[in-house]
């Protein structure tokens, strides 16, 4: 039986799996889409991917966060906590995939059962042709509890003013890095 309830816990709350790198990003959710420019040059986006991928960038803006490993890579088991003391909520997710490429760094989770909202967030720090440094996210999700249902629209809007945390949060951790 134990085996059962743990298995069911760690399956994706969605089926869309993937829809935030395979657009277009599924009907019947709210979407979020969000640009931050961080910075330029490589030692920006070096050092804010870093951030971003150990979950620094996270963490500095405040949130509480669990995860399997240091830096992420598919298949890693994160909770983030959000609130705090009676009123915190653990929110569990499953890293589905990472990028460590040569101009995009980051990753995307969807959220496991038991999770207030249902869907999937990719975090990406980009890095254009000409040196420009971006934070993007990207995410469509859908209440999964009573409170994020009553909640309405204002959940959304708390996605997105977190979307814009993490972007300033991203900046200042990235300009202060070493040839920033």
């Amino acid at each position: 039986m134990t085996r059962l309830l743990s298995t069911g816990r760690d399956a994706l709350s969605y089926p869309e799996r993937g829809a935030t790198e395979h657009r277009p990003l599924p009907a019947g959710y709210n979407h979020l889409h969000h640009r931050t420019q961080i910075g330029d040059g490589r030692a920006v986006f070096e050092a804010a991917g870093v951030a971003l991928t150990t979950f620094g960038a996270h963490r500095a803006s405040g949130m509480r966060i669990r995860a399997e490993t240091g830096a992420v890579r598919p298949g890693t088991r994160v909770t983030v906590g959000i609130g705090f003391g009676p009123l915190r909520i653990d929110a569990r997710c499953l890293v589905l995939r990472t990028a460590y490429e040569s101009t995009r760094v980051g990753f995307a989770y969807g959220t496991l059962v038991g999770h207030p909202e249902s869907g999937e967030e990719s975090f990406m720090v980009l890095m254009d042709p000409d040196g420009t440094v971006w934070f993007e996210v990207t995410a469509f999700s859908r209440p999964a509890s009573w409170y994020t249902r009553l909640g309405g629209p204002v959940v959304p809007l708390l996605q997105l003013g977190y979307a814009r945390l993490l972007g300033r949060t991203l900046r200042k951790l990235a300009a202060g890095a070493p040839g920033a």
